[in-house]
């Protein structure tokens, strides 16, 4: 996606599943700012790193105003982007 290009949440959408070394995500519109809430089973470990891919993968797509909840099982980094990226795309409205 080029960067001139700003994607708009305009529905909840979700992603991923709740087995084991998954992540199940859930993005809904906001209107201000990028709210990221994570429950995992290794938070006290991972919590910061989880967090992280998650914004990521948002600012990557240009998603400035949305809540990203993540449901994690002991995903890897790619997953978790993976189903972040997905879940975004799916909630999204792009604007050129």
């Amino acid at each position: 996606i080029p960067k001139e290009v700003a994607v708009k949440i305009v529905r909840e959408a979700i992603a991923g599943t709740l087995e084991s070394n998954d992540v199940f995500v859930r993005v809904s519109p906001a209107d201000k700012g990028l709210n990221i809430q994570v429950q995992s089973i290794v938070l006290g470990q991972f919590g910061a790193q989880i967090e992280q891919a998650a914004r990521q993968t948002a600012q990557m797509l240009g998603v400035q105003n949305a809540v990203l909840s993540l449901d994690d099982r002991g995903a890897i980094d790619c997953t978790i982007r993976a189903r972040v990226e997905t879940a975004l795309l799916r909630g999204a409205e792009v604007q050129v």
